[in-house]
C-alpha cells in the first residue's frame, strides 16, 4: 500500500475525533508506519504541551497503520490492549510517531511505537498494543 492509499483509508475509516488530530501518513511499509500530527490549540494545555489522549490516540492509530503494512492490506483489527508511557513533556510543532509489528500471528498482532516531538527529536512517549484480527 502506498502512501497515498493509506491516507485515503485514514480520512474514510477513522472517526472524526480522530481526524480532528489531522493525521498524516509519512510511511507505510510491510515493517511498520508513520504517522504526523501537528500540535495545534485543540491539542496543547498548559505551556503548550501536547494532551496525552492526542499521543495516545496517535500511538493506536499507528499501530493499526503497521498492522496494515505488516499484512500488506486493509485488514480491520481491534484493539485489544494499549499501554501508553509519557515519558517527557511533549512540546513541538509536529508530534511523529513510529510503529512496528514486533509478532504478527494470525489472530494476534503485537506492536509498539515511539512517538517524538518534533523539530528537536526528542522521544515524548511509547506506546504497546496487541490487536485482534477479526
Amino acid at each position: 500500500m502506498d502512501i497515498a492509499a493509506a491516507q485515503a483509508l485514514l480520512e474514510e475509516n477513522f472517526a472524526p475525533w480522530v481526524q480532528a488530530l489531522q493525521p498524516r501518513v509519512t510511511e507505510i511499509t510491510p515493517s511498520g508506519a508513520i504517522l504526523e500530527i501537528p500540535v495545534t490549540p485543540d491539542i496543547a494545555r498548559v505551556g503548550g504541551i501536547t494532551c496525552g489522549q492526542a499521543l495516545a490516540t496517535l500511538a493506536d492509530t499507528a499501530m493499526v497503520f503497521a498492522c496494515i503494512g505488516h499484512l500488506g492490506k486493509f485488514v480491520p483489527v481491534a484493539t485489544t490492549n494499549l499501554e501508553t508511557r509519557f515519558l517527557s513533556a511533549a512540546r513541538g510543532d509536529t508530534i511523529r510517531c513510529e510503529a512496528r509489528i514486533i509478532k504478527g500471528g494470525r489472530a494476534l498482532l503485537f506492536a509498539e511505537a515511539t512517538l517524538t516531538a518534533l523539530p528537536d527529536g526528542r522521544p515524548v512517549a511509547a506506546a504497546s498494543a496487541t490487536f485482534f484480527k477479526p
